[in-house]
């Protein structure tokens, strides 16, 4: 069974409940991915986003142990891997007042997991910075618009650009390279500082990782590039634009593997 019931505060949301965030959008989230065996990799680093995102939005911090009960009770009843959302906002938030919005609530909710790794994706530059972009905010309307603009033109998700020609991010995922030399090179850009990124850097031992500037000409002449976040591990990217990239490399099958071997944390 996926799916449950989604709750705030760990009682069933209402619609009520729900408006305020449906209308102002503002409000932070982490999405974690969870096993069969119930362990979920980088709990703690999960934990750790909510906790600092919630004194950037809101001023406050939040129980990170509360947290923790609210997904066990959203988990109960899940079979097979999943993907649960913690979102934290205040249902109280006003368009016109946000500033006394500072009540944070707990909102979670529970989704099914695709099996790792997903099919290669074709990614299409766009034009496109994320406000705030070292927060996982509930701010999407840019990235799924880059999104779907990638889509309608054939593409499977939209990789973004700055107006300095330098690579960042993708639609909801962290992009990393492998130059001519076998190391990943992560993008030096403003982007979401990702649980698997950090997770894939403290634990694919006999792998070097740099950061640095990416040009988009760059990037398309890389040895292969994926993505990665916590529903898809690590993805490859068998194109971006017009230019076909190879999809298979021994680096990739290290970071897989070294994925795959996290131990997971229990709730």
């Amino acid at each position: 069974m996926l799916g449950g019931m989604v709750t705030l505060d760990g009682k069933p949301v209402s619609a009520d409940d729900l408006l305020p965030l449906a209308l102002t959008n503002v409000g932070h989230f982490t999405s974690m991915r969870v096993d069969a065996d119930g362990s979920i990799r980088g709990l703690t680093l999960h934990m750790e986003r909510l906790v600092r995102d919630s004194k950037i939005v809101w001023g406050t911090s939040v129980d990170a142990d509360l947290v923790r009960a609210y997904v066990r009770q959203g988990l109960e009843g899940q079979s097979g891997p999943c993907v649960v959302r913690v979102t934290i906002y205040d249902p109280k938030v006003e368009l016109g007042h946000p500033a006394d919005a500072n009540d944070p609530h707990i909102m979670v909710s529970v989704r099914g997991a695709g099996a790792l790794p997903p099919e290669p994706l074709r990614a299409m530059s766009v034009p496109y910075d994320r406000d705030l972009p070292e927060v996982k905010h509930c701010g999407l309307f840019g990235a799924l618009h880059a999104r779907r603009t990638a889509q309608l033109a054939g593409f499977g998700d939209a990789l973004f650009v700055g107006p300095d020609n330098l690579v960042s991010e993708g639609g909801t995922w962290n992009v990393g390279f492998i130059d001519g030399n076998g190391t990943v090179v992560w993008p030096q850009a403003p982007v979401l500082p990702g649980v698997t990124m950090a997770l894939l850097q403290k634990h694919a031992n006999g792998v070097e990782h740099r950061t640095a500037p990416v040009t988009l000409d760059q990037a398309k002449r890389m040895g292969a590039v994926f993505a990665t976040n916590t529903s898809i591990g690590v993805r490859s990217l068998s194109a971006i634009d017009d230019k076909d990239l190879p999809t298979e490399h021994p680096v990739l099958d290290m970071l897989r593997e070294a994925y795959l071997s996290i131990p997971g944390e229990t709730l």
